[in-house]
């Protein structure tokens, strides 16, 4: 584990070999094809190197769930398992990691478009905190599992919750998994990490991310997808996507794009760091 741009890639390409593993990917962003260089996926030469899971499953109009995430996780761990070999969990996407070490049994309730976008104007109209308060008037004991910052899950639980009729939290039923754990936190002095990621970012530009969202664009076009639509996607909550795609929209420069991306990864490793040494203190039967 570990936040954005703090090596963990290049960790798991050395450990994996020692341990006989195959790399699970904990990327919530990894799981979308077509979005390779923004989201600094493991490139073709290092799958080859190790064998990864769960990269490339969906397209960036398609949704991926955690319950589908926890679900195929599962099945890949069981699966290196029975090959005689290590699985070995790599990511920066925190509640992926703690819902499949924990054991959530996260329930698979399809994508309700209606309630969701209800619950998107309501944030849009009163702010995040407010989105919130909703949220815990209806079920207090979510606050231990969501983070108010994380919209687009605030507005999932409260998706599943009006489907359902079931509290967030009732419905996030714990099987932990039956395995001996480690957790391996890869971080680097603040000032050093938040360089390491603004030189990343400098260097997917180079590497032709902006032409990926122009590539995106017109992928979403081919479908019927307006600008506006596009924009809306989970896929494109990315990174920086939508801030380059408004460079190619025309509403503001690439320097000020790149400037706005640095400063939200900044906060995005802030707020990873934080999950992560929280929940590094509260996986049962594990060793740091």
């Amino acid at each position: 584990m570990g936040p954005t741009a703090a090596g963990k890639t290049n960790t798991a390409l050395e450990i994996a070999p020692q341990i006989n593993g195959e790399v699970i990917s904990a990327d919530s962003r990894h799981v979308y094809r077509r979005m390779d260089i923004g989201t600094n996926k493991p490139t073709s030469a290092e799958r080859a190197q190790v064998l990864h899971h769960l990269i490339d499953m969906r397209e960036p109009n398609e949704t991926f769930s955690l319950a589908e995430y926890v679900r195929l996780a599962r099945s890949a761990i069981s699966e290196i398992q029975k090959r005689g070999k290590t699985p070995l969990l790599v990511g920066g996407t925190g509640q992926y990691v703690r819902a499949l070490l924990e054991g959530w049994r996260v329930p698979e309730v399809p994508p309700h478009e209606e309630i969701r976008a209800r619950w998107l104007q309501f944030e849009r109209a009163h702010g995040q905190d407010q989105l919130f308060a909703e949220l815990l008037k209806l079920d207090p004991a979510s606050a231990t599992t969501i983070d108010k910052r994380n919209v687009r899950r605030v507005i999932r639980a409260l998706e599943v919750m009006e489907v359902t009729g079931e509290r967030w939290s009732d419905l996030q039923r714990r099987d932990p998994i039956q395995i001996e754990t480690r957790l391996s936190y890869v971080n680097l002095p603040r000032e050093e990490l938040y360089a390491r990621a603004d030189q990343r970012i400098v260097r997917m530009i180079d590497q032709g991310w902006l032409a990926e969202c122009q590539t995106l664009l017109g992928y979403f076009g081919g479908l019927g997808h307006d600008y506006a639509a596009a924009l809306a996607m989970p896929s494109m909550s990315s990174l920086g996507y939508r801030e380059l795609c408004a460079v190619i929209h025309g509403e503001k420069t690439l320097d000020t794009a790149i400037a706005e991306i640095k400063q939200a990864t900044r906060r995005f490793i802030r707020m990873q760091d934080a999950w992560f040494r929280a929940l590094a203190a509260s996986i049962p039967n594990a060793t740091n």
